[in-house]
């Protein structure tokens, strides 16, 4: 059925006898305010200066200056979930992203894509005659669907944006980040310069431009979702040198300074006690000298890596200023989880962290000169998102308030009753869609678990928000209701009926420091049940108690993980990190298949990761070359002989062992040639993918400049051949089939 107005017009026969018409704009468009949405990565509770931070974020504080600082307001312990309820104002079980769209577990509430008939923010806006854009990360597509030819059906673009740059996946490198533009894949611009952060900024700024010159009267949502502070922590090193000295104090002394800065502020109640050291951290005074040094300097990439980012911020909003647009633009701003403690130990490489090797702060001490470039992403040990998430416990992946309390302002300059507040009302995730939308003056969703939190923008009076909101993950659980909040965190493997449950009053206990279950057993038991029948009711069953690293690594029966043969083509688009495919920890024989090799022909034929780590296959001064670099171990194989000419198949074969080395042999025609140990594999060698036939962003190796493309007329195809029982007799039966 057709949606077009009807014609107010007259037809006749010809053009002498008709009269045209032309339908109206919507009546609001003239006067509907531009909406920006700016969503940071695994920022802590207290990590914006106006939240208690030394870190210089002004462009974050200005906002909280002259609007709203929320300082009740929740999240999803994890990304993908928050992102999901932002968009569509219900409970991420509710719409399939219970977890990360990492994974898709085979159920409903799982299934790493917003479900199609759940509308989102930018549809609703698009259809009310607002221009929809987004820059930087998206992370709700299914990881198996990031390919350079989709289906894209689950891509920004399908879901109400109509542009869209940046990355899809969870995180990306600053320096070699795999791009997206719209629904294609593009390559990262090619200067000396060049880091994403500022990138993303100039095309948010460009999509700004664009949309006053061509649509002018209509109003813009722009989503600005920068990646910063996920680790790698990757910024200009002027950025990071300030911040060492700052954090030589250590963890424990930032969170009294923050707490009392807190209190001074006005963001958290006097009275509010810090909550017990986290289990996992240990005191900073008992730590050595090498530890302090260099866990300092991994902070101090954190706070680079934020001010960086909000300095990216303030160039956006200086051009919102520059058009004359401000006072007609509501900004708001908050974090999707809290601080994250994925990177345990620490380590200046964020790819150390991520494959679960240790290396002593002695061993980083030398390195600390590579913090903020390409070869030195760094992520921080958990101690410092235990002071991100001051005065709160725990960390991202918990329900406990340090997974779950996120710094929120709201701006619109001109339209705010008073200034500079701080509201204490509850609110969530799924509250920002409605509030959006009650703000621009626009019907309310249908089927929403939000309500607006728009009152504490359009009112100065204190307005209670919701009081009932469930929270799962990883089978942590709570509830909170009626001025009450219960948590339970859940080991895996064990009955959920055996789970401990916390009590805490929320008017009497602002950081939940105090359980009360001992002296409430029957509002335990009452929150318990409360909490199972809203589960029920939001789709949140089946409880899945696997870790984050268990779904992380579940193959699920789709994609190139699934196979365990796979082909690329010369030429074909870059195979991204999400792929699974690109690491070196699993056993596996690479083929490539050259056709009519000439000897003199060089060039790479098969390369993954960047210059910081990964391992590549090429041919230089008519020798098979391989390397694999990973945690300051570069291991390099050559051929003794050069190539002859013609067809031929040449690569490489990797046996991985229990403890993480591998016995890596360099293979070319029938023959085995040099052998080598690798000391550590890893399945996370870099943030960035796998391509074919050239190396194009950032070299893997020191022996060729980018691309080093081989000539694809030489080059038949590469394949992978993943094998858990590595045969060497197998090469000489690939070299007899044809896939």
């Amino acid at each position: 059925m057709s949606t077009a107005p009807e014609f107010g017009g007259v037809i006749g026969r010809t053009f002498e006898d008709s009269t045209p018409w032309w339908p109206a704009d919507p009546p609001h468009m003239q006067t509907a305010p531009n909406i920006i949405v700016v969503i940071y990565d695994d920022t802590g509770w207290s990590d914006f200066g106006c939240f208690g931070s030394e870190i210089a974020t002004p462009t974050f504080d200005a906002l909280a200056a002259q609007g709203v600082r929320y300082s009740n307001f929740h999240v999803s312990p994890l990304c993908s979930p928050t992102r999901a309820s932002v968009l569509t104002g219900r409970n991420p079980h509710r719409v399939g992203m219970r977890f990360l769209a990492d994974a898709d577990t085979g159920f409903p509430n799982a299934r790493g894509f917003i479900n199609h008939d759940v509308p989102t923010l930018p549809e609703v806006l698009r259809k009310s005659g607002y221009g929809t854009y987004l820059v930087g990360k998206w992370h709700l597509t299914p990881l198996h669907e990031i390919t350079p030819v989709g289906p894209t059906d689950n891509w920004p673009l399908a879901r109400g944006f109509e542009k869209f740059y940046g990355f899809l996946d969870g995180c990306t490198d600053q320096y070699s980040p795999e791009l997206f533009q719209d629904n294609h894949q593009v390559d990262p611009p090619d200067r000396p310069d060049y880091i994403l952060g500022e990138d993303l900024a100039d095309r948010a700024i460009g999509y700004i431009r664009d949309h006053t010159t061509y649509r002018a009267g209509a109003p813009f949502f722009l989503q600005v979702a920068p990646g910063a502070t996920h680790a790698p922590f990757q910024a200009p090193k002027e950025y990071i040198d300030k911040y060492v000295d700052v954090f030589r104090k250590g963890w424990d002394q930032t969170r009294e300074d923050r707490l009392a800065r807190q209190i001074e502020l006005g963001v958290v109640p006097e009275g509010t006690v810090l909550t017990e050291r986290n289990p996992d951290v240990v005191p900073w005074d008992s730590l050595d000298e090498d530890a302090k040094e260099v866990y300092a300097h991994l902070q101090a990439a954190f706070a680079g890596f934020l001010e960086h980012s909000d300095a990216q911020l303030g160039r956006i909003l200086a051009e919102v200023e520059r058009l004359g647009l401000t006072e007609n633009t509501i900004v708001v701003a908050f974090s999707d989880n809290g601080a994250s403690r994925e990177g345990y130990g620490g380590d200046i490489d964020t790819n150390v962290a991520y494959t679960w090797a240790s290396r002593p702060p002695a061993e980083q001490l030398p390195l600390l000169d590579r913090l903020g470039g390409i070869k030195g992403g760094a992520h921080y040990p958990a101690g410092w998102a235990m002071a991100g998430n001051t005065p709160f416990r725990r960390y991202k992946q918990f329900v406990d308030l340090g997974g779950i309390r996120s710094p929120l302002v709201m701006s619109w300059p001109g339209h705010t009753a008073e200034v500079n507040r701080v509201s204490y009302a509850f609110a969530h995730a799924v509250d920002i869609a409605p509030t959006l939308l009650d703000l621009a003056g626009l019907p309310p969703l249908e089927d929403t678990d939000g309500a607006s939190i728009g009152d504490a923008i359009r009112s100065a009076e204190e307005i209670p928000g919701r009081t009932h909101q469930g929270f799962e993950m990883l089978g942590h659980r709570a509830l909170v209701h009626d001025g009450w909040v219960a948590v339970t965190e859940h080991a895996k493997g064990t009955s959920y009926d055996d789970d401990t449950w916390r009590l805490y009053n929320l008017n009497d206990d602002f950081s939940q420091a105090t359980d009360l279950a001992a002296e409430y057993p029957e509002k335990v038991a009452e929150l318990e049940k409360l909490w199972w029948e809203g589960a029920e009711r939001n789709e949140v069953l089946p409880l899945d108690d696997r870790t984050l690293i268990d779904l992380l690594y579940h193959r699920n029966p789709k994609g190139l993980v699934a196979r365990d043969v796979v082909t690329l083509q010369p030429g074909q688009g870059h195979v991204p990190f999400s792929s699974a495919i690109c690491g070196s920890n699993r056993s596996m024989v690479v083929r490539a298949n050259l056709a009519a090799y000439e000897p003199g022909a060089e060039g790479v034929l098969l390369a993954s990761g960047n210059e910081n780590s990964g391992y590549t296959l090429y041919i230089k001064d008519a020798r098979l070359h391989f390397e694999h670099h990973f945690m300051e171990q570069r291991v390099v194989l050559s051929s003794a002989e050069p190539l002859g000419a013609g067809d031929q198949a040449v690569g490489f074969a990797l046996k991985v062992d229990e403890d993480k080395s591998a016995r890596v042999t360099l293979l070319a025609g029938p023959r085995e040639q040099e052998s080598a140990r690798i000391n550590r594999v890893s399945g996370h060698l870099s943030f960035y993918g796998l391509d074919v036939g050239k190396d194009p962003v950032s070299p893997v190796s020191e022996a060729y400049a980018a691309p080093f493309a081989f000539p694809e007329a030489m080059l038949h195809n590469v394949q992978i051949h993943f094998t858990e029982e590595l045969d060497l007799d197998e090469w000489a039966h690939l070299l007899e089939v044809t896939e």
